[in-house]
């Protein structure tokens, strides 16, 4: 048996919250090892990076979520109750749900509304002085995201409705009044698609059969029957929130596309394969979590490593993503076909 690197001292949360994205890589790094150990939030908790670690963590006769996820994540960005807190055949059901809405009319459909949207942003951008991209894209997204899953957003409720989706984001790591505001806005939004649930249910609201809202109003579980209204609003905010959390990534496109002015040149000619390429590698060089979590389903050897039932596990998103031993400059954001053809290979990190 092997031993896992061990770091030393009671706990280092406080370590994790400093250094960020690079807690896992730096340890990884200074072990020498893709693998370690440590204690976070008073207990124990191993980490690993790298391609071979994600396709173990994404094996569910290893790991399972239930537990994993702390509860200021679900009391702000995932929701109680939500597909991303189940396992087995709950979550294989539940996302089968959520992969019915992802049929190619209904992303084409998406295509639609979002260039529509877009454009007029970029009409009223125009008379503009200066235009905060993070803000006045998350309010786009908001306009995208609803109209797409048939949840009503009259122009008046636009502001308050995507402040509550951004408060959600921004408030997972944060403390004191930004995480309370975070559970504030979680709480109203899913009062508010709750009722929007309740009227589908009654009659009052019909929306087409094939949109989010109606699929999530009437979707029963394994047992046959519907879900309670809580938890459907939780799925509905499920795919609002990660749209408008998109926000974050056409922020990181645009520095992306400054940093990289011979790429910005490419993509002008429309070419989708290297829009594709170039927005995959966003992804890759700035993954939107820094690690994700699950514990052990029960006691199993990996490689020469123990794992215990039970074990906090977190697989680090960004040490991964930028692995020495498996991207060939990964400190670079080139738009070149290897970068595409890797992704395919660690395809497993961008499943949720």
């Amino acid at each position: 048996m092997k031993w896992i690197p061990k770091e030393q001292g009671m706990d280092h949360s406080l370590n994790m919250l400093r250094e960020g994205y690079l807690f896992i890589t730096n340890r990884t790094i200074g072990f020498q090892s893709d693998i370690f150990e440590t204690r976070l939030l008073g207990e124990r908790a191993i980490c690993m990076r790298g391609e071979e670690a994600a396709r173990l963590f994404y094996d569910p006769d290893k790991f399972v979520r239930t537990g994993a996820a702390p509860k200021r994540v679900l009391k702000t960005l995932f929701g109680e109750g939500g597909v991303q807190t189940l396992d087995d055949g709950e979550h294989h059901h539940r996302k089968a749900m959520f992969m019915s809405l992802m049929n190619k009319e209904a992303l084409h459909q998406m295509r639609m509304i979002t260039h529509k949207h877009w454009e007029l942003a970029g009409s009223r951008w125009k008379s503009a002085d200066q235009v905060e991209i993070y803000k006045e894209a998350q309010e786009v997204l908001c306009r995208v995201a609803c109209e797409w899953a048939a949840v009503p957003l009259p122009e008046s409720d636009v502001t308050e409705k995507t402040g509550w989706f951004a408060a959600m984001i921004e408030a997972t790591a944060a403390f004191a009044i930004k995480h309370r505001k975070g559970r504030t806005s979680r709480r109203q939004a899913e009062e508010w698609i709750q009722r929007l649930v309740a009227d589908v249910r009654n009659g009052a609201l019909k929306p087409p059969e094939d949109s989010v809202l109606h699929t999530m109003s009437w979707h029963r579980d394994l047992t046959g029957e519907l879900l309670d209204e809580k938890t459907a609003a939780v799925e509905i905010i499920n795919i609002l929130r990660p749209i408008v959390a998109v926000a974050i990534y056409v922020c990181f496109t645009a520095l992306a596309v400054i940093q990289q002015p011979d790429e910005r040149v490419k993509l002008m000619t429309s070419d989708e394969q290297l829009l594709k390429n170039f927005v995959q590698e966003v992804r890759r060089f700035y993954p939107f979590f820094p690690f994700v979590p699950a514990r052990v389903r029960k006691d199993f050897n990996w490689q020469g490593y123990s794992f215990d039932e039970g074990v906090l596990t977190l697989l680090d998103l960004y040490g991964t993503n930028h692995h020495p031993g498996i991207w060939e400059q990964p400190e670079l954001m080139p738009s070149l076909p290897h970068s595409r053809i890797v992704i395919q290979k660690v395809k497993t990190l961008y499943i949720s």
